[in-house]
């Protein structure tokens, strides 16, 4: 059948029949989408201005039609299609094919070819809901790609080095463990279990304190078998491995000549000097927790994951990625979605929900008292502590106050100084300013993502001051006056918050 303009139209049969898919324009990049919905036997229909293509589409036993994917008369033949896929190599033809459907089918979902940059935005704007632009997905492909490979060869290179080894394996978290740090020691020790066949024994070793009342109720309600860590038992250990940081001495109190074998991190390693290279080394700043990446190689692996390991590996990545709002790719929500349908759902919300401790909120309050805004940037100073831990959550706080961009709240205990920054100032990657800031000082740990950072200096050298509220004013005040000077806050009055 064909109409006076010389275009074929869609027969009385076919006019008839309900249409899931509508194809316009079917080049070699309608071919190929064309084959990935055959197989859903779904009610395709194509429409294409080459007589001979459509020619071989029903060779092929296609539905198919010559028709200017650009003349809106052709839609007044065809009953109403739930996706239209606009894939032709005409830029001009793809536009009105946009503007045609989104009129005569408000309710259709609409994908479309790009031929260049500039006609993305165009094809968005006149009603497009998806935009392809065959370049950007081939390079994204790629890239995914590429980082896939590199995360399936270093988990098998992980497994190798493992089984080769027997003995004792210590998995030494940072200190005053979080979740993260925690799970990831978990999820390495499945995987040094399976490649040893037995043969290596793993210990979960920690320093510090685990204070923060979330962090307590983690490792009580999944009874995580866990180490102070003391000269003796690493003196047991044939081998070390370090998770959730970056080397010895760093936030941690191993001395820096340590040995060590493993090293699985999501903190940048740019800059770091250690001693001893690690035979391991697998240094992932764009993941958004160590536990991702240990999730991923259990994937590589196909490993299987018990109950227990899966809720603290998802518990691990919610944790550090403040709820899947910071620090987040698209990896990490893959790897939590992997991990949830094996996770303990109610004990989840039990950890998620613990009682907060008499010296948190004492903490919480100390800081809302103690606050003193510049340009947007809080400081608190919360004195003396026993439990570290209340200091980022009082900094987590403040940082939802109105007009703060940046909260930084700073305390100190029986042995450090600790400071804890959170920042939403998408100007700012406030952990490489601490960094820079604190990179003098003696012993001192700093550093961290764009929006969460952390200082911690041993008192150590400090031995002699007695008074810990002067000892804390007269090393951070200085500390401070840097960092001001770094992100340019002047010296006048505070803000009134």
């Amino acid at each position: 059948m064909v109409e006076t303009d010389g275009t074929q139209a869609v027969s009385p049969k076919n006019k008839n029949k309900q249409i899931k898919y509508l194809m316009l324009g079917c080049g070699s990049l309608g071919y190929n989408v064309l084959e990935e919905l055959s197989e859903s036997n779904e009610n395709i229909l194509i429409i294409d201005s080459d007589e001979k293509r459509i020619d071989d589409l029903r060779d092929h036993r296609h539905q198919a039609t010559v028709g200017d994917i650009s003349d809106p008369q052709i839609l007044l033949k065809l009953p109403e299609p739930e996706v239209v896929f606009i894939l032709s190599s005409d830029k001009d033809a793809n536009l009105s094919a946009v503007q045609n459907i989104r009129k005569a089918y408000p309710n259709a979902n609409i994908i479309a070819r790009a031929v260049d940059l500039f006609s993305t935005d165009q094809l968005a704007d006149n009603g497009a809901d998806v935009v392809l632009y065959p370049q950007k997905v081939v390079a994204k492909s790629a890239v995914n790609h590429m980082t896939n490979l590199i995360a399936s060869r270093n988990a098998q290179r992980l497994y190798s080095l493992l089984s080769s080894w027997s003995g004792t394996l210590g998995i030494i978290t940072h200190k005053n463990p979080d979740p993260d740090a925690i799970s990831s020691a978990m999820a390495l020790s499945v995987i040094a279990n399976d490649a040893s066949n037995g043969k290596l024994t793993t210990r979960i070793l920690y320093e510090g304190n685990i204070g923060h009342q979330e962090n307590r109720a983690f490792v009580n309600l999944l009874e995580i078998k866990m180490e102070h860590l003391t000269k003796e038992i690493l003196a047991e250990c044939n081998y070390l491995a370090l998770v959730d940081c970056v080397g010895p001495g760093m936030n941690n109190d191993l001395p820096p000549s340590t040995k060590i074998n493993i090293i699985v991190d999501h903190h940048s390693a740019e800059g770091v000097v250690r001693e001893y290279k690690p035979e391991f080394l697998e240094s992932r700043p764009d993941a958004g927790a160590t536990a991702s990446i240990l999730t991923q190689y259990l994937q590589e692996l196909y490993l299987p994951i018990d109950t227990k390991v899966a809720t603290a590996l998802f518990y691990g990545i919610r944790a550090d990625t403040h709820e899947f709002q910071r620090n987040i790719s698209s990896q990490d929500l893959y790897n939590a979605a992997f991990l949830l349908p094996h996770a303990d759902r109610a004990l989840l919300e039990i950890i998620m929900a613990p009682s907060l401790s008499q010296e948190t909120i004492e903490v919480l309050g100390t800081a809302i008292m103690n606050r003193e805004v510049r340009q947007g940037y809080l400081f608190s100073n919360v004195g003396y502590v026993r439990n570290r831990d209340a200091i980022p959550q009082a900094a987590d706080m403040l940082l939802t106050l109105e007009g703060v961009t940046t909260s930084m709240v700073y305390g100190i205990t029986d042995t450090h100084i600790t400071l804890s920054a959170r920042n939403k100032d998408i100007r700012l990657h406030v952990g490489d300013v601490m960094k820079e800031a604190f990179a003098k000082i003696p012993g001192a740990s700093a550093g961290g993502h764009a929006t969460m950072a952390a200082l911690s200096i041993p008192l150590n050298a400090f031995s002699l001051v007695k008074d810990k509220e002067e000892l804390l004013s007269m090393v951070i005040d200085p500390i401070l006056s840097n960092f001001m000077k770094l992100v340019g806050i002047s010296d006048g009055e505070g803000d009134e918050i």
